[in-house]
């Protein structure tokens, strides 16, 4: 099954990770060195938290990452991930519903998704990250493929039933997060 249909068949609580999952990974392009910033939000999915908790953790998060209005980006592929990043949490819906989780969500995907592309090493071809999405991955490139499998990864766990779903997808997050802050370093090492 592809993302995209993924995303569609998706409940509420899934679109609300899945986004989240995405904004997670791209922590350290928020300058975000805290890896438990977003841990209240994650928390707030749990079985049994209060749906309303999840407003009140957005705007905590909004505030320890200083996330901007209106981001631009420098012209730089890090300055462009980054602004992507920003736009991902400014975007956040404060109330949990699944129409408004649903268009996070999926604009989370193409953001992620594009912010890989953006930093990785090896060109990805002529193809768009719609085209990805959709499941045409021939010649895809290694970190967006990595992510693009992440997504999906994640999707197909949260879609299962059972009390770890929401901790494996915080390990696979996690996993992404720190795949990504390794790249995002080597990139700075390589300006010096």
């Amino acid at each position: 099954m592809s993302l995209v249909e993924l995303i569609a068949q998706a409940d509420e609580r899934g679109l609300a990770a899945s986004g989240l999952a995405c904004l997670d990974r791209c922590v350290p392009l928020l300058g975000g060195d805290d890896d438990e910033i977003l841990r209240p939000l994650w928390a707030s999915l749990a079985e049994g938290a209060e749906v309303s908790d999840w407003g009140t953790c957005v705007e905590q998060a909004r505030m320890k990452l200083g996330a901007p209005q209106a981001p631009e980006g420098d012209g730089s592929a890090e300055g462009e991930a980054a602004a992507l990043a920003h736009r991902m949490l400014g975007a956040v819906p404060v109330e949990r519903s699944a129409s408004n989780l649903r268009e996070w969500a999926d604009a989370c995907s193409v953001a992620a998704l594009q912010i890989h592309r953006l930093l990785d090493a090896t060109d990805d071809g002529e193809s768009s990250v719609t085209v990805r999405r959709e499941g045409r991955t021939q010649g895809m490139s290694p970190l967006v493929s990595a992510e693009l499998r992440r997504q999906i990864a994640i999707l197909e766990v949260l879609s299962g039933r059972g009390s770890g779903t929401l901790r494996q997808a915080l390990v696979l997050s996690t996993e992404g997060r720190r795949v990504l802050r390794a790249v995002v370093s080597r990139r700075a090492r390589g300006r010096v």
